[in-house]
């Protein structure tokens, strides 16, 4: 429902305009002629129309809005008080009103139920809930892996290189070696006293860049599927129809709603027979649903594999290597993400409206500016360390042995409890996310 309303510079209402706020389900406003009544009225009609005017509706869910003023009855009533449209009564009217009833109370409780789910999820004014709780969650692990940098900086600051000025960059350091590290576990003594010696200026090694696989995503713009019209069954009696209107999809969406309420035809309200359920059945046949998974699977491969992407070139973004040209990546990058981006929503297309034909924007120029970018980097780190390698190696040891230090001594219960409570929340919101998107279907 709605929450509150901001109407700014029109009749009644100035700059910087009022708030009605703190709404709920009934709200009475009354006031004198020209107070603004009738102007809050049309703005919920049609709020479209009021562009410095805008209604805020409770967990972010907009309904559909019905107003009765006199804009409505010009609209609907002529001199004659003749009534647009055609009206009857009678018993069989007062049954299918009866049944209208029962589903829109349902359909107000699985809207309640979305608002009730996105709150949790979200919180009441989109900044709390679990998505809130996995955010202070990570705040507060970084401040305490920031804590252990404060007070190890000083003796072993030669191991903390790279990631000492930024607190994320520590995390993320930390959390790396807790899943790569298999250095001996020194004393606190035995580390104090090499660093005192060791870490002192050398030439030191740069990290290689990582390695970034190109190939899934790009063998994804060829999917078959991407060029196929899925549609139905072709030797059902009604597929003729179908496949003239060429309206396939429109009659999949409307089969949702034709399925739950009770084989009743969701556009004329008619009931139907037996033989047109059995006739949508056999023209959405296995093969359609199949092909309709394969779409969606092709839809999930696309995201997953074009995030790690991202997630790979970002990284290699925030740690840059002084052998790479990181403005020009950063240029390729912004180029990347917005073909992705539109390539995704392509694909979203095609999984709704299964019978259009669509085409990605191909990465493959995109990829091959990246190669030439990093193979140059790589190329210049790899003579940069051969050169210090014999150098560096004891270093390489100590530093790898402070963090199994830090890992094991200092902040092991932290971790512990860090990654449990991570798993819990990003488990419920993935949860509450599907829950959310199945009320909405």
């Amino acid at each position: 429902m709605i929450g509150s309303i901001q109407i700014q510079g029109e009749a009644s209402y100035g700059n910087p305009g009022e708030t009605l706020s703190g709404l709920s389900k009934l709200n009475f406003i009354y006031g004198a002629n020209g107070t603004g009544k009738t102007t809050i009225s049309r703005i919920i009609a049609n709020e479209t129309a009021f562009p410095d005017c805008r209604l805020i509706w409770r967990g972010g869910i907009q309904l559909a809005t019905l107003v009765y003023n006199r804009d409505f009855v010009e609209k609907n009533f002529d001199q004659s008080w003749e009534l647009k449209g055609v009206f009857t009564l009678g018993e069989k009217n007062k049954d299918v009103l009866d049944e209208i009833q029962t589903a829109k109370t349902k359909l107000d409780l699985l809207k309640e139920e979305g608002i009730k789910l996105r709150s949790t999820l979200d919180g009441e004014d989109g900044k709390g809930g679990k998505k809130a709780e996995l955010s202070e969650l990570e705040s507060a692990f970084e401040e305490k892996c920031w804590k252990l940098k404060l007070k190890y900086d000083e003796k072993f600051q030669g191991a903390f290189v790279g990631v000492r000025g930024k607190k994320l960059a520590f995390k993320s350091k930390l959390l790396s070696e807790e899943k790569n590290n298999v250095a001996d576990l020194k004393r606190i003594d035995e580390l104090e006293k090499k660093a005192s010696t060791i870490f002192e200026t050398t030439p030191q090694e740069e990290l290689p860049i990582s390695a970034i696989n190109y190939e899934i995503l790009s063998s994804l713009e060829f999917e078959p599927i991407l060029k196929k019209k899925v549609i139905g069954k072709s030797d059902v009696d009604i597929a003729t129809m179908i496949q003239k209107l060429g309206n396939s999809d429109w009659v999949k969406q409307g089969r949702t709603f034709y399925d739950i309420n009770e084989n009743i035809c969701p556009f004329c309200q008619q009931k139907t027979q037996s033989f047109f359920s059995k006739s949508l059945s056999e023209y959405f046949d296995e093969t359609y649903q199949k092909d309709v998974e394969t779409i969606k699977t092709l839809l999930t491969d696309y995201k997953t594999n074009s995030e790690r992407l991202q997630q790979i070139l970002q990284a290699i973004l925030d740690t840059p290597s002084k052998y790479l040209d990181i403005n020009k990546l950063r240029a390729v990058k912004q180029l990347l993400d917005s073909k992705i981006h539109n390539n995704i929503r392509q694909i979203e297309k095609k999984r709704d409206e299964s019978s259009r034909i669509i085409e990605l924007d191909s990465l493959e120029n995109v990829f091959k500016e990246i190669k030439t970018l990093i193979d140059s980097a790589s190329i210049s780190i790899l003579n940069h360390n051969k050169m210090v390698s014999n150098l560096t190696q004891e270093r390489r040891d100590l530093i790898a042995q402070v963090w199994r230090f830090l890992l094991e001594d200092e902040i092991k219960d932290d971790l512990s409890v860090y990654f449990s409570n991570k798993k819990g929340l990003e488990k419920a919101i993935e949860n509450l996310t599907t829950q959310i998107e199945l009320k909405r279907k």
